[in-house]
């Protein structure tokens, strides 16, 4: 309906950069530091990239083909670090963009406020929900502008759909889902064995807080996803997505229950996280529900859509690039009951039923550029992102607790305000783990 292309909007963005280029100088773009360069970093520094009012002037990874090959995409001559905190004492960094393994985020994001530096994290926000508290706190301490790098927030077309939602018009909402659908059977991500680490050093410093553990080359670059002690897996990486999506189209902050169930059932690799599984939400009236089936890839509702909202005069199938409402049929008529006597009655009850409502649709894109845009805007004018620390918080809380109630198999009772169960004392405990020395959370 109102959704603009990737190019419209990068035209946008560029015309945009120009007018602050113009009216403040060249030397005025954001300079912009990156933690972390791989799979995510490097797609969130081409985000970056489609805008002009910034600038790359510093890298930082462990692996140098990483910093080069983000070097040369920059078109700039950014300095290069191993050393994150190396990286905050860079008085030329103004603002920095942390696209490392989920269990460094909560140091590097803190540190960086307390550095003065805006910041741009990817999600998941956290690996714990302590964490994420923590780091909440210090961008409110330090005044920071901050953005979670999920990006549907600044989807033009999505907003489109959560007004839409919000107003109304599809009834009320029992029902909310996500699924992620891959079939990774038989070999999932293989089965390596334990062995002597390319460089002892280089592993000790990427487990970082985590527990030091032998090497393997499945718990490192990219595939640290499928381990608790760095990621908390499909249910975080994707289900995290999902959440803050319907939770956002909701109007809801927090869940006031959850439980789970699955685990590894099909794929014969290593991993720790299940290759099948679902959890359930109760947001006080609304069911959310996140599915995550690994082994199998069949659609997980009528349109193959990644997430759906059942409302009792429509349901909204949500893709990546387009929303539809199929509108549901109600009747005032009461449900019959059946009667060998009058079937009269019986047989006029489903022709009463008429369309609820129209039918609707909109497309759209999800590109990153966008929310990078909206980062660069609210650095320029301190107000608040479209997914901040708080609503980043918030989602990733409700997917880490609900792996800790598929840990416990539980059905645990959230308090959303104290951020602890009411009814587990072993889950409370699950809300953090103690980090490995010298490592602290401040």
């Amino acid at each position: 309906m109102n959704g603009l292309s990737r190019r419209d909007w990068a035209r946008a963005g560029t015309a945009a950069a120009l007018s602050y280029s113009r009216i403040l100088g060249a030397n005025d773009r954001l300079q912009i530091g990156y933690i972390g360069t791989g799979n995510r970093g490097t797609q969130v520094h081409e985000a970056f990239l489609e805008h002009g009012d910034q600038v790359t002037v510093a890298l930082c990874d462990l692996r140098e083909d990483y910093m080069d090959h983000n070097a040369r995409i920059s078109r700039a001559t950014p300095k290069k670090y191993k050393e994150y905190r190396k990286l905050l004492e860079d008085k030329d960094v103004q603002a920095v963009v942390i696209g490392t393994p989920d269990h460094w985020h909560a140091l590097q994001f803190i540190d960086a406020c307390q550095a003065g530096k805006d910041v741009y994290v990817e999600k998941p926000l956290s690996l714990t929900v302590v964490e994420g508290r923590r780091m909440v706190e210090a961008a409110e301490r330090a005044r920071r502008v901050t953005q979670v790098g999920i990006q549907r927030r600044s989807a033009r077309f999505l907003r489109e759909a959560v007004d839409f939602v919000r107003s109304g018009a599809l009834g009320t909402i029992s029902v909310a889902k996500g699924w992620h659908l891959q079939n990774e059977y038989p070999k999932g991500i293989g089965n390596p064995p334990e062995e002597k680490a390319p460089s002892e050093q280089e592993w000790d410093q990427w487990l970082g807080p985590a527990p030091k553990v032998p090497y393997n080359r499945n718990r490192m670059y990219y595939r640290f996803r499928w381990f608790y002690n760095y990621s908390g897996g499909q249910m975080t990486n994707f289900g995290v997505h999902y959440m803050d999506m319907l939770r956002w189209a909701l109007g809801k902050e927090a869940p006031r229950a959850v439980t789970a169930m699955g685990g590894k059932f099909a794929v014969e690799d290593n991993r720790e996280v299940p290759d099948t599984c679902e959890a359930l939400w109760d947001f006080d009236g609304t069911m959310m529900v996140f599915s995550q089936y690994n082994v199998n890839s069949a659609p997980g509702n009528a349109q193959g859509a990644e997430m759906e909202i059942r409302g009792t005069k429509g349901t909204m199938y949500l893709h990546s690039n387009r929303w539809e409402v199929v509108p549901e049929k109600n009747t005032n008529l009461e449900n019959p009951a059946r009667s060998p006597v009058d079937r009269i009655t019986e047989r006029s009850y489903r022709p009463s039923f008429q369309s609820a409502m129209e039918a609707r649709q909109a497309k759209g894109s999800l590109d990153t550029a966008f929310h990078a845009r909206n980062f660069l805007d609210c650095v320029k004018t301190r107000a608040k992102c479209n997914c901040d620390i708080l609503d980043g918080h918030r989602s990733t809380a409700a997917t880490l607790i609900a792996n800790i109630a598929l840990r416990t198999r539980s059905y645990l009772e959230w308090d959303g305000k104290a951020e602890r169960f009411r009814n587990h004392a072993a889950a409370n405990q699950m809300l953090h783990y103690n980090y490995r020395p010298p490592y602290k959370l401040s």
